[in-house]
């Protein structure tokens, strides 16, 4: 797939996940077999440029091609000023973020938000392409949205073609309205819709969390690409099992314990490496929960691990669990109780 001047090695997407997809994270699904990965959402708000989660957001050093980094915001100049920014300061595709449900996003006219005011969208996607069109013509803008603000008001094909119109290279749908939020389930009708009705290439988003999932959203919606965010949450080689499977029909065997301790192990030491001993230590907790969620005595190990004070124990303690883990089985093995 071709992304401006960048050709992505499949059409398999990691989501922007505020929280989640850090560096190491999307270098590790990249490694794991996603072709492209989008930043967590950077604020467009100037005073925050330089603030330590900001910069944190937009550290790339190492990272691999095509960096891709989302910002949010509501005043047009303001989120061209921080595209050309980030371009600056590595962005080599910038993607603007019109999907985030957040009340904090949300409650100030950002994020879905945006959905409810057409016009405002087209002035923000203008000043935004224009402005890295004058500078930086080889960058991408790519946009993210949801299918409306809620049931009754469903206008992303709208939005669509406002966002072809404006010189947007490439559009996101995740298939739930701001105020579903992230219940119930995603509809893919509305994707559909989208992607018959514009012409450049629109990634479907929302619930792909098996191959099966991915073969049907993609078939059923003429998507070009597939988007994923929460079922790579411990979880992130869904991205080589999907890519197999698309390719031969086939399924490839579930990791190995030794495997899995292994991506654990390498993934922690560059999460300790980027946030540091404290952060790092606290903030690698939902990352060990998720890897560990459904195996054997998982309960008891999570609950451990918000007594543990340092990360070479932290990083011990996972192996020890591991090693338990391998003492029963070569292969994983979920229980039905998570």
């Amino acid at each position: 797939m071709l992304l401006g001047q960048h050709i992505l090695s499949n059409q398999l997407f990691v989501a922007p996940m505020a929280g989640v997809t850090d560096r190491p994270f999307r270098q590790l699904c990249k490694r794991l077999g996603a072709g492209y990965a989008v930043s967590e959402m950077i604020a467009s708000n100037a005073m925050l440029w330089n603030s330590e989660k900001t910069l944190r957001r937009a550290n790339h050093e190492g990272e691999t091609n095509p960096i891709s980094v989302q910002i949010a915001g509501a005043d047009p100049l303001v989120m061209a000023q921080a595209a050309i920014l980030n371009i600056e300061r590595g962005a080599q595709i910038i993607d603007i973020n019109m999907g985030c449900p957040a009340k904090k996003v949300c409650n100030v006219a950002s994020g879905s938000a945006l959905l409810q005011n057409e016009p405002l969208v087209a002035k923000i996607l203008t000043s935004i392409v224009n402005a890295a069109k004058n500078q930086y013509p080889e960058i991408p803008i790519t946009l993210k949205i949801r299918t409306g603000w809620d049931r009754d008001h469903k206008n992303a094909v709208r939005i669509a073609k406002i966002a072809e119109d404006s010189g947007i290279a490439m559009l996101t749908i995740h298939g739930r309205t701001k105020a579903d939020l992230y219940h119930g389930h995603a509809e893919y009708e509305t994707i559909a819709q989208v992607k018959a009705s514009i012409k450049i290439p629109v990634v479907a988003n929302g619930d792909i969390n098996s191959p099966e999932k991915a073969k049907f959203v993609l078939e059923s919606t003429g998507a070009d690409a597939i988007m994923i965010g929460r079922a790579a949450q411990g979880r992130p080689w869904i991205f080589r099992e999907i890519d197999y499977f698309l390719k031969t029909g086939n399924h490839l065997p579930p990791p190995q314990v030794a495997e899995i301790a292994a991506i654990m192990h390498d993934h922690l030491l560059e999460h300790y490496d980027f946030y540091g001993e404290y952060v790092g230590l606290r903030s690698a907790r939902k990352h060990i929960g998720w890897y560990c969620k459904g195996l054997r005595n998982s309960h008891l190990f999570r609950a451990r691990m918000n007594t543990i004070e340092s990360c070479q124990e932290q990083l011990h303690a996972v192996a020890e669990y591991f090693d338990e883990l391998h003492q029963v089985s070569e292969r994983i093995e979920y229980l039905e109780a998570a």
